[in-house]
């Protein structure tokens, strides 16, 4: 996911979520922008309809591996098999494998990100978080921070409605972020 001038890269990460997922899908299309959804492989096999909409969209899918653990909180080995096993969840929805990699956390250990190159996988980060999570994330915190997104930004936000994230608050914002986006003259991927 290159930076660009005049591109911006949305990305949500957790889900897919079935509550979640499908509403920001919804605003996407309103606004007709397309984005990244890095998924969880165990949540993407109790959700595959709604993986085979986040594709048949438009959108391109990444691995955030299978379960969502830590990448510190585990061996190599068991690491290595959650960059595996969530490649191979998306890969058995849609006949294909996800040509992106996030780690959960964005915390980067060396064995993921080689396993994740093995697998084809290039490794995606950001540069630019919505924070919509934890006791910072309310609509007008998210909305605050993500007026400040600029061209060539990779901007992190979540669809996954799991734990500390908040995606009840970004969709009150993120009709109004996309519109600002056009209105800026900014294009997304």
């Amino acid at each position: 996911m290159p930076a660009e001038a005049g591109w911006v890269h949305l990305t949500f990460d957790d889900g897919p979520d079935p509550l979640w997922t499908p509403r920001i899908l919804d605003i996407l299309a309103q606004a007709n922008v397309r984005a990244t959804f890095f998924l969880v492989g165990r949540f993407a096999l109790e959700q595959a309809p709604l993986v085979r909409r986040v594709a048949s969209n438009g959108h391109e899918l990444g691995n955030h591996t299978w379960s969502h653990r830590h990448p510190w909180t585990m061996p190599a080995s068991a690491a290595r098999k959650e960059v595996r096993d969530g490649a191979a969840a998306i890969a058995d929805i849609l006949g294909r494998a996800p040509k992106l990699f996030r780690p959960p956390h964005g915390s980067l250990r060396r064995c993921m990100i080689e396993e994740a190159e093995r697998g084809g996988q290039a490794l995606a980060l950001w540069n630019r978080s919505a924070v919509d999570w934890g006791p910072l994330g309310s609509a007008r915190g998210i909305a605050r921070r993500l007026r400040a997104v600029q061209a060539g930004d990779i901007v992190l936000m979540h669809d996954g409605g799991r734990g500390i994230n908040r995606p009840e608050e970004l969709v009150k914002v993120l009709p109004e972020f996309l519109s600002s986006l056009h209105r800026l003259g900014l294009t997304t991927r």
